[in-house]
């Protein structure tokens, strides 16, 4: 299954606690789509989030945080996992 990083950017800021309750809408979201949220890193002094997600596309990936809480990730690249 294809390994995707996302990245958002919140420019009225971003705090971990409201990261967390994303990521979890995104986890009960992600079954119907073949999808699976791995992790995710927040910098709240940037206003950025990452996600590790692995999908069948970008496209399934962005559906599910569409559906779980509409926070679309501003880009999104296809990764290989390195040591």
């Amino acid at each position: 299954m294809p390994l995707y990083l996302d990245i958002h950017t919140i420019t009225d800021g971003v705090s971990a606690d409201d990261v967390a309750k994303a990521h979890a809408a995104d986890l009960q979201t992600e079954g119907k789509h073949e999808v699976r949220y791995l992790r995710y890193w927040v910098n709240e002094q940037h206003g950025k989030v990452f996600c590790l997600v692995e999908a069948p596309s970008a496209e399934a990936a962005s559906t599910v945080h569409r559906e779980a809480h509409g926070l679309l990730a501003d880009e999104i690249f296809q990764v290989q996992e390195g040591a």
